[in-house]
């Protein structure tokens, strides 16, 4: 069943979540050549992104609002069968990671965005790194990087007003059915009060190999211990979430269970929008403990770059373009920012 797309509210709603995961979206296509347009580069869509939503040197050019966070994973061990990747079966895994909302405005208000994401580092004790970028929703609103060039241009904010135009956010999700899955779940999100207590996804799917070779299609979120509660109505804290991580992790270690969704036979493990059955198997591979927290943009995470391709031996991508892309596109990203200086752009 299709969500209905009535009134300029939902349109709106939609483009705040889809415009912002489409931002670098654009970016994805050009770096890995899905659009091939004569001139047309990661470098040059890179400008035309910061254009639009704003240069700030030295910051990400997506989630560049954020703060570093460190602690360590604990496997349970129920996916060393399913992987020889040693962060499955080692006892303590240390962990550097980033909380961030986002968009490319390091200033905004922490409640003006409602993506979310957790991007974490684990570096196992022979050497493998792997590296994983997550945000809150389970399945993008499309399936190739030219559908997300199509979004960026569709929540592209009319000058007249600011904001996206809901007749072209309409049009644009009428003409991408794939987009089902994405508004269903926009539609019924209820964003919590903290970054503790947010779920994160993968998005994409990966292929974990065992010690015999065999592949599983499998997808992967954290699951917050930290139980649900609403964001308040009113919030007048532009630093809200950063303040309530930092007040929490003073207090104690915060937990997420990683679980770990396995396809079968059918099920689309190449295509980001579409979600897969719920009944699929999945385990808990093992607890996220996250311990402390550092200053904004200069703790360890500042200088990594959370390429979701950095795995370990035995984890692989699967065929999903947008991973290929994903990667070229951070690639360009973090070329730019370590050779700016950190903007201290007035904040709102």
């Amino acid at each position: 069943m299709t969500t209905p797309l009535h009134g300029p509210a939902k349109a709106l709603r939609l483009a705040a979540i889809g415009a912002t995961l489409a931002a670098l979206g654009a970016g994805f296509a050009y770096a890995a050549g899905w659009i091939g347009a004569p001139g047309l580069t990661p470098q040059r869509i890179i400008d035309t992104f910061e254009a639009q939503a704003g240069h700030y040197p030295g910051y990400r050019k997506n989630h560049a609002k954020g703060l570093c966070v460190s602690g360590y994973f604990q496997a349970s061990g129920q996916a060393a069968a399913l992987s020889s990747a040693r962060v499955f079966s080692q006892a303590r895994v240390p962990v550097i990671g980033r909380f961030a909302i986002g968009g490319a405005n390091p200033f905004a208000p922490d409640t003006a965005i409602p993506v979310r994401s957790l991007a974490i580092q684990l570096s196992s004790d022979d050497g493998q790194v792997w590296r994983t970028g997550m945000n809150n929703p389970p399945v993008l609103a499309v399936s190739t990087p030219e559908g997300f060039y199509q979004q960026v241009l569709a929540g592209a904010p009319d000058p007249a007003t600011g904001k996206p135009d809901p007749a072209k956010l309409q049009a644009f999700f009428a003409s991408h059915p794939e987009s089902t899955a994405f508004r269903q779940w926009a539609a019924s999100y209820k964003p919590s009060n903290s970054f503790a207590s947010t779920a994160y996804n993968s998005i994409n799917a990966f292929r974990l190999i065992d010690a015999q070779g065999n592949a599983h299609p499998v997808r992967w979120a954290l699951e917050p211990q930290t139980p649900f509660a609403a964001l308040p109505a009113q919030v007048d804290d532009k630093q809200f979430l950063q303040h309530d991580l930092q007040q929490r992790l003073a207090r104690g270690p915060l937990r997420w269970t990683l679980r770990l969704t396995l396809a079968e036979p059918g099920d689309p493990v190449d295509d980001p929008a579409r979600p897969w059955p719920a009944e699929r198997r999945s385990i808990e591979a093992g607890t996220l403990v996250l311990e402390q927290v550092d200053a904004p943009e200069q703790g360890a995470c500042r200088d990594l770059n959370f390429d979701p391709l950095i795995l370990p031996h035995g984890i692989e991508p699967s065929a999903d373009p947008i991973l290929a892309a994903r990667s070229a596109a951070y690639s360009v990203s973090f070329n730019r920012r370590s050779h700016e200086a950190l903007s201290e752009g007035a904040r709102p």
